[in-house]
């Protein structure tokens, strides 16, 4: 089977936003109830901080200053969880995001700016608030939604202590699995797959979408998806390898956890991250010198065709997991290192809010802290620097087309790497080392004799002589190259 992805991703800096946690407006503060938390005070599983749509549209101009052309929002429909991830209605924004009006304006504001809109779709349960699903609390056995899910026993108990009598999500009482075997729920997910594509979204990430284990249903998800846009992007939130959904006929990618995974092993290493973060979010990683980085980041490559590997979404950390600061103890260098071997990699990057200025965080819901807007509590060189490399991504088709990769040096903790595409090449050197590094490189194998290498840091130049240039690296920090043209 040909595979095809949609050809924008390959270009997208990606940036998640947790909607009520990002920005408010004052436009929509009468409409808000108001029994919300501070936006300062520590995030709770179940409190609210009144974040909307409207203030991400007044904030649009932070994501254009930082290089952003692509969103990821975490759930906008209506929900009475502050994630949304326990849908009520598929077909509605909630209220306190500012409902279906305030989400038009984003999408259209957005789009005029060059930036695009993923939604979060979560398709393998709903919630206790689900019109369906509320009509067999009201009406038991008697509800003629009956097979809309799984039930075992009656009465159900969906909120004491008693077993609740269905089938939920990780036996959560509050998420009922949907049973997408009925015709008539199948139906009424694929039209809200069809109906936010029609409204003029650009794509969707998939919550946990291994939990429906039935292939033709995603067949048909995508199928219906691309019919209404050929270029809406599909991924999959799969934290393994992930052949199945990825043979063309199903995801255009998954969330790149394996990168994550790598990129903590290398940038952060087991001795110095803070280990029962590590643990919470993603297992145990590994201490992984310049080799056995190399043999995560082409092994991962190696897994999908290129296509697929060049629409992997890439990142660092999400609302599932303890920010990446966190891990590190606070060591920016490390994110610093990992941001440049994430923007360099073949994928679309991805920013989580507020690590741009360096917002920190444990484990959910402690990942989940409202934004700070106050700029002189950012960190300002953290915010240049994603800036920086944001823009080396976006100045040079070699780190964003399907071209060569080629490891050029992998010892101790220093990792050189090359990317090729028609004539550019970019040099990548991460010194992950507490010394620095200093070498003769030889790279005769893909520059020729004489040809002349930037350094895109500092401007200074210098001619490859009998297949070698030097190589100056500071401790714990990065260095790019690009042939003059």
């Amino acid at each position: 089977m040909s595979v095809t992805t949609p050809a924008w991703v390959q270009d997208a800096i990606f940036y998640q936003i947790f909607p009520d946690r990002f920005a408010t407006s004052a436009a929509l503060q009468a409409q808000k109830p108001h029994h919300l938390e501070t936006w300062s005070s520590p995030p709770t599983a179940h409190g609210f901080k009144g974040g909307d749509l409207l203030g991400v549209v007044e904030q649009l101009d932070h994501l254009d200053a930082l290089g952003v052309n692509a969103i990821y929002f975490c759930p906008i429909f209506q929900s009475a969880a502050n994630h949304r991830y326990h849908t009520h209605d598929y077909f509605h924004v909630d209220p306190i995001l500012g409902g279906d009006d305030a989400f038009k304006t984003l999408l259209a504001t957005a789009h005029a700016r060059g930036i695009r809109v993923v939604l979060d779709g979560v398709f393998n349960h709903a919630s206790r608030g689900f019109y369906y699903f509320n009509h067999a609390l009201e009406n038991g056995k008697d509800s003629p939604y009956l097979d809309w899910f799984t039930f075992t026993k009656f009465p159900l108990h969906a909120y004491d202590d008693g077993q609740q009598g269905y089938a939920a999500w990780w036996n959560l009482k509050a998420l009922p699995k949907l049973n997408t075997y009925n015709p008539q729920v199948r139906e009424y997910l694929m039209r809200v797959g069809e109906y936010w594509i029609a409204q003029g979204i650009d794509g969707w990430r998939l919550d946990v979408p291994e939990e429906i284990d039935d292939d033709s249903f995603w067949q048909e998800f995508r199928a219906r998806v691309k019919a209404k846009n050929p270029d809406a992007y599909i991924v999959g939130e799969i934290w393994h390898r992930a052949d199945r959904w990825l043979q063309g006929d199903q995801f255009d990618a998954v969330m790149n956890y394996q990168f994550t995974r790598a990129a903590l092993s290398f940038c952060v290493g087991k001795k110095h991250a803070a280990n029962d973060l590590v643990s919470d979010s993603y297992g145990q990683i590994v201490n992984a010198d310049a080799a056995a980085f190399a043999d995560m980041l082409e092994q991962t490559q190696s897994w999908y065709p290129a296509a697929i590997t060049y629409a992997q979404m890439n990142l660092l950390d999400s609302h599932d997991t303890a920010r990446f600061l966190s891990i590190a103890q606070g060591d920016t260098n490390a994110l610093k290192l990992a941001w440049l071997a994430m923007f360099t990699y073949p994928g679309a990057p991805t920013i989580y809010y507020g690590d741009e200025i360096g917002m920190t965080g444990g484990r959910d819901p402690d990942c989940r802290r409202g934004m700070e807007w106050a700029q002189d509590k950012w960190d300002s060189d953290l915010f240049e620097t994603a800036q920086k490399f944001i823009a080396l991504r976006k100045k040079y088709r070699a780190l964003r087309r399907p071209g060569q990769y080629t490891r050029l040096y992998a010892r101790g903790a220093a990792y050189i790497f090359a990317r090729q595409w028609q004539d550019e090449t970019i040099l990548v050197a991460l010194n992950a080392d507490n010394a620095p590094l200093g070498l003769d490189l030889n790279i005769g194998a893909i520059l020729p004799e004489g040809a002349r290498v930037v350094n895109e840091w500092h401007g200074d130049s210098q001619l490859v002589t009998r297949g070698h240039i030097s190589i100056h690296v500071p401790a714990r920090t990065g260095a790019v190259w690009s042939n003059a043209i």
